[in-house]
């Protein structure tokens, strides 16, 4: 009760507050409009505003509709005068202010524009047979928002006034019947005025005979029966049917009413067609009355020609129209699969869904028949547009069917017979200029196929397959087409398109072709693989690139080549290479080593280079064996450098396979006194050590008196192990029996070589090979090398000279000279003849040999003096020994 009590005082207190503020608004003055605070819209305003008090340190303003008024002029410090140009809007407020420490509003007023009336046109008079009153309405016009006042006068033909009223913002009026007379006629005129002006409509002339109309009929019942698409109408009104035609008017929601003429079944029962399923009707009828009806009404008034005589629309009667199964077959097609060994082929059936326009609500699910019976069915879902059935071989008849919940449609048959004749010639397969279609056309005679035959063509199918994705799409088309647009397709994509002529004997064979909607660039260069790369040429194999990669069709391929430097400006060569040609290509390249990269061009432009790939050309198989054995030679001449050893025995290997000539040190002719003494006929002088010995001619000397002729060879032999002569013995060295070595030549006299010294030149190798033998004591015994290539050959070469008295063994093992085999064998005198006197024999028996059997050779001494004796000089070889010579030595392994 006291929340109650106090709401009410806080209301009381606001009005008294509201009602002051009014009151203290009053006091600060008030506002003058020129012409009228109503005006006529887009006239130009002006507004006074007033104050009762001169207030310096405020601000008159004025705002129009919340806006401030800027073009003023003031007259004194209360009036100030404000210009409102061209104001449209019909309802606005202004308000006059005083603005400075505090705002405060000095007076408002609202202003009211409008425009003069339109002249009232489409004055029509009706009433019926039965009706007291005469129904009068009319157009009035544009709005013009102020308050407007329409009279209606009726007048005699005499001009006598009968009736007059007014009203206001109408169109309509009612006039009463009972003061007009039958057969009298009458003028009626509307006048419509407000404060801006007044305008008239033109006379109507009329009599009571000439606006009668039917009486106004009404519906009794709607029936739509099974069908949605339909409605029947029952209607009944109060005069005779026999110069009647009814009318049916059709409104839905958001539409304006439609009229129509019904199919009228019998009286007062009417059908109308073509309605929408599962739609909200308002259904009205009226009545007209006929073309023989009117001719036997007097129509002298103006109106009677611009009007039919027809009844007022009845009370609306409200109508669902039930739904509606599809009407129309479903367009269909097939995707084949081999037979399975069962004989079950695998079948994928395809379907277009009904046009919503076809049927009312939704599909409910699709049904695929088996056979002619309809026995034996597939159901498949909804939302699908295909469906995998399996059929035997014995099922040569299919069809698909929508059903929903108003019905199903029609079976449609699924073609699955080939007809066995050539399909449609494709004609033009073009992308559409926006980039998105394709445009295909194909002709096909038919008189060519089925003129014998009979057979009939029914449809076309115009089939397409994205690649490599391979989705199917597809459409039916009249058989009277025989082109078409595809649509929706993606740039870039390939699309393999195919036309099917559907007749009644079956499919036949596809007429097919390639096609991109708009082709783009490669997505990359193709993959390259550099198979060979010679000094000038290179071998190179180009793999396709996969097909959502092309994204066009490929023109040809773009090779470029640049040789590879350290400064990366060498020119790029570029080699072009058709799409069609073969995939592994020889190619001219230049010299040195190589990096390539590789474009694919389409239509569109190239595309980005592919991976670069580097090569250099292949070293040849001798140059690398050379260059593999000169590093090993390399590697093992560095560590064996440092082995004298080693390094001496590859020098007398070096000038053993070297000719004879080459390190051999041959005497200078000049240097002998035998020369000397011949060429200056004195005798030889004994002052140098070096003397040649006295010249004695030659003798034959018989074999029993050689004993007496030559000296006594020693020979020593060491202990085994020892290093030490172990005896001395003395042996006969007779003509037959000689041994020499290179050591004990070097300090005496060689003889002058005249004829055969190519024959001597295998002795010259031997004594050099003795020569470079290293003196040093401390080698190891068993560190001797095996036998080169030429002591191998010279150690095999025996000539036996059995025929001659006299004959030389000489075997060279080590740079050694050892007789080699129980033969005789002779290497420096193979060519002094045989059989002669002359010749020097040496007996394998009569020399000291070393066993033979130790592989290390253990270091022996063999020393052979000549303690007397001459040796004669050889005819024809000028051998002269020195006459001194009493010894000869020979080192094994060891420094004497």
């Amino acid at each position: 009760m006291n929340l109650l009590l106090t709401i009410w005082e806080c209301i009381i207190i606001l009005l008294n507050l509201s009602i002051q503020r009014c009151q203290h608004i009053k006091e600060f003055g008030y506002l003058t409009v020129v012409p009228s605070p109503f005006f006529l819209i887009g006239s130009n305003l002006t507004v006074y505003c007033h104050t009762h008090k001169c207030l310096p340190r405020s601000t008159i303003s004025l705002e129009l509709n919340g806006e401030a008024v800027k073009s003023s002029r003031k007259f004194n410090c209360t009036t100030v005068m404000f210009k409102l140009p061209s104001v449209r809007i019909p309802q606005s407020i202004v308000l006059c202010k005083l603005k400075g420490d505090l705002s405060k509003i000095v007076s408002g007023k609202d202003l009211h524009g409008g425009l003069r009336p339109d002249k009232p046109e489409n004055v029509v008079c009706e009433t019926t047979n039965s009706s007291d009153i005469i129904d009068c309405s009319w157009k009035r016009g544009q709005e013009t928002h102020i308050p407007t006042n329409y009279n209606i006068s009726v007048e005699r033909e005499n001009g006598m006034q009968m009736y007059s009223d007014q009203v206001q913002d109408a169109e309509n009026i009612t006039i009463p019947r009972g003061i007009f007379d039958k057969n009298t006629k009458y003028q009626l005129i509307i006048t419509a005025y407000n404060r801006f002006g007044a305008s008239r409509s033109d006379p109507i002339i009329m009599s009571i005979k000439d606006i009668v109309i039917p009486e106004t009929p009404y519906i009794t019942h709607v029936d739509f029966g099974n069908a949605s698409m339909e409605a029947t109408l029952q209607w009944k009104t109060n005069e005779s049917l026999l110069y009647l035609e009814p009318y049916i008017g059709l409104h839905t929601r958001g539409c304006s009413l439609e009229v129509r003429e019904g199919t009228v079944l019998r009286n007062g029962l009417i059908k109308v067609y073509n309605l929408r399923p599962l739609t909200d009707y308002e259904f009205k009828v009226r009545t007209c009355y006929s073309a023989s009806r009117l001719m036997h009404i007097s129509t002298p008034s103006s109106t009677s020609n611009e009007r039919s005589l027809c009844s007022r629309w009845s009370p609306a009667v409200m109508g669902r129209s039930p739904g509606k199964g599809p009407s129309q077959e479903l367009h269909v097609w097939r995707k084949f699969s081999s037979f399975q060994p069962n004989g079950v082929q695998e079948l994928t059936v395809l379907w277009k869904p009904p046009p919503p326009e076809d049927y009312s609500g939704k599909v409910q699910q699709y049904k695929i028949f088996l056979a002619d019976d309809q026995k034996l069915e597939v159901i498949c879902p909804a939302n699908s547009s295909q469906c995998s059935v399996q059929r035997s071989a014995d099922v040569q008849t299919l069809s698909v069917s929508a059903v929903t919940l108003y019905g199903s449609s029609p079976p449609a048959d699924v073609p699955l017979r080939h007809s066995g004749v050539s399909g449609p010639v494709l004609t033009e397969l073009a992308p559409a200029a926006y980039g998105r279609a394709v445009l295909v056309s194909w002709s096909w005679p038919e008189t060519i196929h089925w003129s014998a035959s009979g057979e009939k063509l029914l449809h076309y199918v115009v089939e397409w397959i994205s690649v490599p994705v391979m989705k199917l799409q597809w459409q039916k088309l009249n058989k009277n087409q025989n082109n078409t647009s595809i649509t929706g397709l993606t740039a870039g994509v390939r699309y393999n398109v195919s036309v099917y002529a559907v007749t009644t004997r079956g499919v036949s064979a596809p007429s097919s072709g390639l096609v991109y909607s708009k082709e783009q660039k490669p997505v990359s260069g193709p993959h390259m693989s550099l198979l060979a790369h010679e000094t000038r040429r290179i071998l190179i194999r180009i793999d396709e690139l996969p097909v959502h990669q092309q994204r066009g069709f490929i023109t040809h391929y773009t090779l470029y080549i640049q040789k590879q430097d350290f400064s990366n400006t060498a020119e790029q060569q570029r080699v072009t290479l058709p799409a069609s040609g073969p995939r592994l290509v020889w190619l001219d390249c230049p010299e040195g080593a190589l990096a390539l990269q590789m474009t694919a061009s389409t239509a569109a432009g190239e595309s980005p280079p592919g991976v670069r790939i580097s090569s250099e050309p292949a070293v040849p198989a001798v140059g690398l064996v050379i260059v593999i054995i000169f590093i090993i030679i390399t590697f093992f001449i560095v560590n064996l450098m440092c082995w004298s050893c080693v390094r001496e025995r590859i020098k007398q290997k070096c000038l053993s396979w070297g000719p004879a000539w080459l390190v051999e040190s041959l005497p200078k002719p000049g240097n002998s006194n035998a020369i000397r003494l011949l060429e200056d006929g004195g005798e030889p002088s004994f002052s140098s050590i070096y003397s040649d010995p006295p010249l004695s001619p030659i003798s034959l000397i018989c074999s029993d008196k050689r004993e007496d002729m030559y000296p006594i060879v020693h020979v020593s032999v060491p202990q085994a192990g020892s290093g030490q002569p172990l005896t001395e013995t003395p042996r006969r060295a007779s003509g037959t029996e000689t041994m020499l070595t290179d050591r004990e030549l070097d300090h005496s006299y060689k003889p002058q070589i005249a004829i055969f010294a190519s024959q001597a030149g295998e002795v010259a190798e031997t004594e050099e090979e003795q020569t470079l033998i290293p003196d040093s004591g401390e080698e190891d015994v068993c560190s001797r090398p095996s036998p080169g290539l030429l002591e191998v050959l010279l150690s095999s070469v025996e000539v036996d000279f059995s025929d001659s008295p006299l004959e030389l063994a000489v075997s060279a093992v080590g740079g050694f000279l050892w007789p080699k085999t129980p033969h005789n064998t002779s290497v420096l005198t193979r060519n002094l003849g045989s059989g002669g006197p002359d010749s020097l024999e040496l007996h394998q028996d009569d020399i000291m040999t070393p066993d033979v059997t130790d592989p290390c050779l253990p270091q022996c001494t063999v020393e052979t003096s000549l303690t007397d004796g001459y040796f004669p000089q050889v005819a024809h070889t000028e051998v002269d020994a020195t006459k001194g010579m009493n010894q000869m030595d020979i080192n094994c392994g060891s420094e004497k």
